[in-house]
């Protein structure tokens, strides 16, 4: 029996002419099922006479591994040989993000044609497979077409590619069949766990891409449900309750924030995938999307609104976010300087995006080495003690906590900018190294900052307890 996937994300993806200084972005939180599952950042050498094959200690995926591989950045869970490996996100050394993935789900009339692969390629060993070995958005979505022809996929999953031009969205769905749509330079798109691509185009490979056979396949099968077209969504994907409550209302949310004059039922299955807003868009809309909970609407969990309804639809951002990014490529300096990947490894909704440089070799060690428990050392457990502790004390800290996200906000961009114009004139390994260093000096400031900001809400906290009584003082 093919094993069902545990985890489940909202992922961001934005063209080079939506954004506000031309850059292309890729983003995604990474929810896992339970609210703890540790994870770590660093960078991977890269390689020249590799030998040997990859197996996958999840699912028996084994597949022999190419004899060179780029440098590249992985976000894998701390506990491999229990969870493992699931490397997420990054950057390449040629400067092609990639993430994987977002969970989708096909239904069964197509299932019961193209079932899952038991052993087939899955989440936990994709971004190892593939990252490595790409030279550009489009060459990924090639690069693991062919791997799901040979192997097939063991469940629905849909891969995030960017490069400096282009980016991509890929939705593997059945155990063979997959469509892949380039996002227009001047849109973008949200997903959230259901199939997204619509209508396809099959007379246009600048724009989109597909598995061998896909039309053939929902022919003879009699799949398609509409008298005209070819909607992927319609075809391959689900439309049912959970969808409604689960994975519609993340989209619609999302799209309200950046299009709101466009009023959209939060329950609607016609969502559409590909949007256009007059808005440019940021890294920090992009955060701001990712650490949402229906901020200000009915649905928000903190509002003081009914219930039932607070509870109605699933947030984005959620304390089982164990990683969120946003992989951006800038266009307005050298490529050697463009790549950046603002990380959060707290609570999204409460914890700051923390930038790192993809032309990097490799990663401070509280990044790189994250226990399984609680410690005072690592990154990941000083966030997660960062968002406990504002919800907590919801009403009495968030504005706090929004403060200092602003205020780091402010310095973060800062510091990127500051890295980015004190590195003209370096290149090859003097960049590599500066920008490595620069990495560095951005933890170091975050670290005396979150820290700082920790001890501050403890000591709030101590005056909000419950076990206190006032008396007269001559009493």
């Amino acid at each position: 029996m093919v094993s069902k996937h545990l985890s489940a994300c909202t992922s961001v993806l934005v063209g080079k002419k939506a954004s506000i200084d031309g850059s292309t972005m890729i983003a995604r939180n990474d929810d896992t099922f339970l609210p703890l599952t540790p994870q770590r950042f660093f960078v991977q050498p890269a390689v020249s006479n590799q030998k040997g094959t990859w197996q996958s200690n999840q699912n028996g995926f084994t597949a022999p591994l190419p004899k060179k591989g780029y440098r590249y950045q992985v976000t894998p869970n701390a506990d491999v040989d229990k969870e493992g490996v699931y490397a997420e996100s990054g950057f390449n050394e040629k400067n092609v993000a990639m993430s994987a993935t977002e969970s989708v789900y096909g239904n069964e009339r197509t299932l019961a044609f193209d079932p899952l692969v038991e052993n087939g390629l899955a989440e936990d060993s994709l971004q190892s497979m593939v990252l490595p070995y790409i030279d550009s958005a489009k060459d990924g979505v090639i690069y693991l077409g062919k791997l799901i022809k040979q192997y097939g996929s063991t469940e629905g999953n849909a891969v995030l590619f960017s490069d400096k031009d282009e980016v991509w969205y890929m939705e593997i769905v059945t155990g063979h069949h997959w469509v892949a749509q380039r996002i227009p330079d001047d849109a973008y798109a949200i997903t959230a766990n259901q199939v997204a691509i619509q209508q396809v185009d099959f007379n246009d490979p600048d724009n989109f891409m597909y598995s061998d056979g896909i039309q053939e396949f929902v022919e003879n099968y009699h799949l398609n449900t509409d008298q005209t077209g070819f909607n992927f969504r319609h075809i391959f994907g689900t439309d049912n309750e959970k969808d409604r409550h689960y994975n519609t209302p993340r989209v619609w949310f999302g799209q309200r924030v950046l299009n709101p004059e466009i009023k959209q039922s939060p329950i609607s299955s016609e969502l559409p995938f590909i949007c256009r807003t007059s808005k440019k868009i940021s890294v920090e809309d992009i955060e701001y999307i990712l650490s949402s909970h229906y901020n200000e609407t009915v649905y928000d969990p903190f509002s003081r609104g009914n219930e039932d309804t607070k509870t109605l639809f699933r947030p984005i951002s959620m304390n089982r976010t164990q990683n969120s990014h946003v992989l951006q490529i800038r266009n307005d300096v050298t490529n050697d300087s463009s790549a950046i990947m603002w990380l959060c490894f707290g609570v999204p909704a409460f914890s700051p995006y923390v930038p790192f440089f993809g032309n990097a070799n490799d990663t401070d060690e509280s990044y790189a080495k994250t226990p399984l428990h609680c410690d005072d050392q690592s990154a990941y457990w000083m966030y997660r003690k960062l968002s406990m502790l504002v919800e907590s004390h919801y009403s009495e800290f968030i504005q706090d906590d929004i403060d200092f996200l602003t205020d780091s906000k402010e310095k973060l961009r800062r510091h990127v900018q500051d890295a980015i114009d004190e590195a003209k004139g370096l290149k090859g390994e003097e960049l590599t190294n500066y920008l490595t260093q620069q990495n560095h000096e951005v933890v170091k400031m975050m670290r005396i900052a979150t820290e700082h900001f920790n001890h501050q809400l403890i000591e709030k906290g101590l005056t909000l307890s419950k076990l206190t009584f006032n008396i007269d003082k001559n009493l």
